[in-house]
């Protein structure tokens, strides 16, 4: 599907489409390129393991984390809109249903709130760094939504930064949100100190 970066001009249209094991190869380059995608090559793997313990234990045990991500892609285990320029992949929006991503920071704060779990949470965010200012993000994320309107819709549910101020890219994994208010999502709650619960309602394509 192609889907505008963002509503200005000179940025034009990307091209987005499902992480799969058809498109793993232009993943893994991007990966490759940014040093394993940050947070110590992490290979979008962090949310996939509740804990820190299931996540070493895991991962060891697929050989690394390059390993550990392909195969929970070629099991359907591992969601993401991959926004594409041309035929090189230049980011992401990791999401899945909570099953799939159960290890978001704050997860006792979360499940004391009471509120039902979503159908999918939005958690992590990434774009090359040759790309970055270009709209990929917003890109990934209209993606993202679109992909959960093709399988049928459902609440979404992200957890972006919410402080004041310049943020390093290193602590903006889940965007920030006005990317989201702009998205349509709704504040819900703040997380942590610095982050908040948005969500929002996807009807079915």
């Amino acid at each position: 599907m192609s889907v505008r970066a963002a509503d200005r001009p000179g940025v034009g249209e990307y091209t987005v489409k499902p992480l799969s094991a058809d498109t793993w190869d232009a993943f893994a380059a991007l990966c490759e390129r940014n040093n394993g995608a940050g947070m110590g090559g992490c290979w979008c793997c962090w949310f996939h393991e509740a804990t820190m313990s299931e996540r070493e234990t895991e991962i060891a045990a697929c050989g690394g984390n390059q390993q550990y991500k392909h195969q929970r892609v070629l099991d359907g285990r591992a969601h993401a809109a991959l926004v594409f320029e041309g035929d090189e992949a230049v980011g992401w929006c990791e999401y899945g249903p909570p099953s799939e991503l159960p290890g978001v920071y704050h997860a006792k704060e979360l499940a004391a709130s009471g509120d039902p779990l979503p159908d999918y949470r939005f958690t992590c965010f990434f774009v090359d760094r040759r790309h970055r200012g270009r709209g990929v993000a917003t890109a990934a994320l209209r993606g993202a939504l679109e992909l959960v309107a093709r399988a049928g819709g459902g609440v979404v549910e992200t957890y972006p930064r919410d402080a004041p101020g310049k943020t390093s890219a290193s602590f903006l994994y889940n965007g920030a949100r006005p990317m989201f208010e702009k998205a349509g999502f709704d504040y819900i709650r703040p997380k942590g100190t610095k982050n908040c619960v948005m969500r929002l309602t996807v009807a079915p394509a």
